[in-house]
């Protein structure tokens, strides 16, 4: 007994799995796939907004920071060109010189001035408290030179020292342990990071003017750049911005706090910021942790008048609103989603049900029917949707099951007696087919033994003509008077003998030279006749005969010749088609150049034949059925057809049949 519909029915198969598949898949599953790409494409859009931001900022920056060094530099060239400074040093005073530098120094905001020549005279203000290598800084050297420059250098606190010990104080920065820093053992960063300006001045000597600011601690310095860059509502609510200089990687000036009111001096920049920036040289665009807090960053490094980075410029903003901003965005689409679903997935699984229902009611009772109970109905109402009309159709469907299957029954007692006739009939056909067959292959084998004896005579009637020759050859030359003539008669008899067993050789193997007079046919006729001496075989391999004649022409070739061509081509063909198939003869009236003819072809539906055999289905004893065939049958029917004048030609397609042509010449008439 089989087993139930249902349980054949994987549930993951069933129709309603499927339908529920439909009905929450596009929801479920492509909706929040489609949400994801979406979120995540957004997201790094808004990252790289952010990222594009800090970039423009510590653009202006960098700007602002290159805009001190160019104006520093000018204030002093242009000092250094003034009247006022060309008439105090026509005085030859050093104090009167040492008070007006102090006066510009005020007047320009910077930290030292002074006045040097080639051969180390110098006039400062403030006056130095100590001595000053000041031919170490190739700003200076190169001002003496006669070139101006503007450069950050990095003063020791000796150097500090040496020009104000208030100067090397308000450098001192003492560090502040930063989470993520490179260790370090100081205490404290007590090197100054100096706006350095030299401008070459006319004193009879090479000499230079020479001002310094410096940046530890000059808040309104960083103050000014942090309000340029961040202005007033240039920022999402929350957040803030900063900026800062590094003397390498210490905190000198900055707004950045390490508590409410404490600016972060002497904190450090990360390890990895630092490695990226100072050792790396390049510029750091990224989220970083700064002091106490994450931020949208950007780092460039500060190169010193010696060519080494000695320091970075930081502008920045804090991260955390934008990114509770992006949560916030993300939290209402993710809501809105789950919103969604909770509303539209029950009225989507009302409706599937409305289709569920019927269409497990309708397996039921096919279940039913598929276990014997051909009397089982849906029942169900016909309603106006297409399940309802389904469930009509079905019932009117096992009503006539139920019916036609008596039918059957009937039918199938009278199918086992006709079955059993034929059976009975198919023995007897099958009886005659072997008989018919060992005619077939006696016939093969009889050709074959033909060809075999026309080799033969060739091969002897040859040395026997030689034997001939050179005998009448010996005869003239010993004369009639050697007593031999016997011998010589008697070799004449024996070669005789032998010419004649040559020629019954031959006349056996090639009896067409012997068949006299041709007679003038129409292949049609001869097509139509050959048929009956096929028809058991193809009744026996369940083979439909087509034929397509045409041709009107008489051609000049013996009728029997032709119809042992013909024969031996649709048996090949019936032999091609074991399972069955369709045999077409073909025939028509074909020219070929100016010489009229018949064309007459041999098609079959079976396996085809590979090329190696195509090329070589003409060869005497090629055969392809084993020890059923000789394989002188093609050969034999190429060289009838060759003889009157005509060709056979073999065509094929792997899998879908093959087909014999022949084309022989029509007749001429005088």
């Amino acid at each position: 007994m089989s087993r139930p519909l249902h349980s054949r029915i994987k549930w993951f198969r069933s129709v309603r799995a499927r339908l529920l598949a439909i009905a929450l898949l596009p929801m479920l599953v492509v909706m929040p796939l489609f949400l994801w790409v979406v979120g995540v494409n957004w997201v790094n859009r808004f990252d790289n907004l952010l990222i594009a931001k800090v970039n423009g900022d510590l653009t202006i920056a960098h700007q602002y920071f290159q805009g001190i060094l160019e104006r520093s530099g000018e204030r002093i060239k242009a000092l250094g060109d003034s009247a006022e400074f060309a008439r105090v040093m026509q005085g030859n005073d050093d104090t009167e010189l040492a008070t007006y530098l102090e006066a510009e120094r005020a007047n320009l905001g910077l930290d030292f001035l002074y006045f040097v020549k080639k051969d180390g005279q110098l006039v400062s203000a403030p006056p130095f408290a100590g001595n000053l290598d000041t031919m170490k800084w190739p700003v200076v050297v190169q001002a003496i030179k006669g070139h101006d420059a503007t450069e950050i250098d990095i003063f020791q606190a000796d150097d500090l020292a040496a020009i104000s010990p208030a100067l090397a104080q308000k450098a001192r920065i003492k560090l502040v342990p930063t989470e993520a820093a490179v260790p370090t053992d100081r205490r404290a960063e007590t090197r100054g990071m100096v706006v350095h300006t030299a401008s070459a001045v006319k004193a009879g000597i090479p000499a230079a003017l020479v001002g310094g600011l410096l940046l530890n601690r000059n808040l309104s310095f960083i103050d000014t750049i942090n309000d340029l860059v961040y202005p007033a509502a240039s920022l999402t609510e929350g957040s803030r911005g900063t900026a800062t200089l590094f003397l390498e990687d210490v905190r000198v000036s900055t707004n950045v706090r390490l508590f409410e009111n404490v600016r972060a001096l002497g904190t450090r920049v990360s390890a990895i910021v630092r490695s990226t920036v100072l050792d790396g040289g390049k510029v750091w665009l990224d989220r970083a942790f700064v002091v106490n807090d994450w931020y949208i960053s950007a780092y460039e490094p500060i190169v010193d008048s010696f060519g080494k980075r000695v320091g970075m410029l930081y502008v920045g903003f804090l991260d955390t609103p934008f990114q509770a901003a992006k949560q916030r965005t993300l939290k209402t689409i993710l809501g809105g989603f789950l919103a969604l679903v909770l509303l539209s997935v029950p009225i989507f699984l009302r409706w599937a049900g409305g289709i569920i229902k019927p269409l497990e009611r309708m397996v039921a009772t096919i279940t039913r029917v598929d276990d014997g109970d051909m009397g089982a109905r849906t029942g169900l109402p016909v309603g106006q949707d297409e399940v309802g009309r389904v469930a009509g159709h079905l019932d009117h469907l096992l009503e006539q099951l139920q019916e036609r299957d008596q039918k059957l029954r009937d039918w199938a007692e009278e199918l086992n007696k006709r079955v059993a006739e034929r059976t009975r009939e198919l023995s007897e056909a099958n009886q005659r087919l072997e008989a018919t067959t060992k005619q077939l292959l006696v016939a093969e084998k009889l050709a074959a033994i033909g060809e075999i004896t026309a080799g033969i005579a060739h091969e002897i009637n040859n040395p026997i003509a030689v034997i001939q020759g050179n005998l009448d050859v010996i005869r003239q030359e010993v004369g009639n008077e050697t007593g031999l003539d016997t011998e010589f008669g008697l070799i004449y008899e024996q070669v005789h003998s032998v010419n004649v067993l040559v020629s019954k050789l031959l006349q056996f193997a090639r009896p067409e030279e012997y068949a006299g007079i041709v007679e003038h046919h129409v292949p049609d006729e001869v097509i139509n006749d050959s048929i009956p001496l096929v028809q058991h075989l193809l009744g026996k391999g369940n083979i439909e005969l087509v034929l397509d004649l045409h041709a009107d022409r008489p051609v000049a070739m013996n009728r029997t010749e032709l119809q042992q061509v013909l024969i031996n081509l649709i048996v090949n063909a019936i032999h091609a088609m074991p399972d069955g198939g369709t045999l077409t003869l073909r025939s028509a009236n074909k020219d070929e150049g100016d010489v009229q003819g018949v064309e007459i072809e041999v098609s079959d539906t079976g396996v085809g034949m590979p090329p190696e055999v195509l090329g070589s289905v003409f060869d005497p004893f090629f055969t392809t059925k084993q020890a059923e065939g000789t394989g002188l049958g093609l050969s034999i029917s190429q060289k009838l057809v060759s003889r009157s004048g005509g060709r056979i030609r073999a065509q094929n397609k792997v899998g879908e049949g093959a087909s014999f042509t022949v084309w022989i010449p029509a007749a001429q008439f005088e």
